[in-house]
């Protein structure tokens, strides 16, 4: 099982896809995975986060559909899409040991306060407990 780590960001589609070349070399599982964030302090505010990272999931879901059936001539790939919810870090961190991951592939970060309190990539190749790929 290829766990890949998906949040609609260009990092993290380009993770997707370099994870489904591995699953589809090594007729692995591919379990594409979106972390849904909780936001507390916008649920309390009023604002509706639950309906607005669901729908986030729902439009990336679609999209890998999508792609999927445009390729599916070319490649046959066995994939799942999962939804966690939490923090990036502790979502992938679920997910792959759910999931019994064999390795796990992520988009680098794109954000420069990354250099203080660490990436998720960073987080994750430090935890050990699976071979992670960063893809920029």
């Amino acid at each position: 099982m290829i766990v890949a780590g998906l949040d609609g960001s260009d990092p993290s589609m380009r993770a997707a896809a370099y994870a489904s070349g591995l699953a589809r070399r090594q007729n692995a599982m591919l379990a594409l995975v979106y972390v849904q964030p909780v936001m507390a302090a916008g649920a309390a505010l009023g604002v509706p986060v639950g309906d607005t990272t669901g729908e986030v999931a729902e439009d990336l879901a679609s999209e890998i559909r999508a792609a999927t059936e445009r390729f599916s001539d070319v490649w046959d790939l066995r994939w799942e899409f999962h939804t966690f919810r939490g923090d990036p870090y502790n979502g992938l961190v679920t997910a792959a040991d759910e999931l019994k991951a064999d390795a796990v592939v992520v988009g680098a970060s794109e954000s420069a306060g990354h250099r203080f309190i660490g990436s998720v990539a960073v987080r994750l190749v430090k935890a050990g407990r699976w071979p992670v790929t960063v893809v920029p």
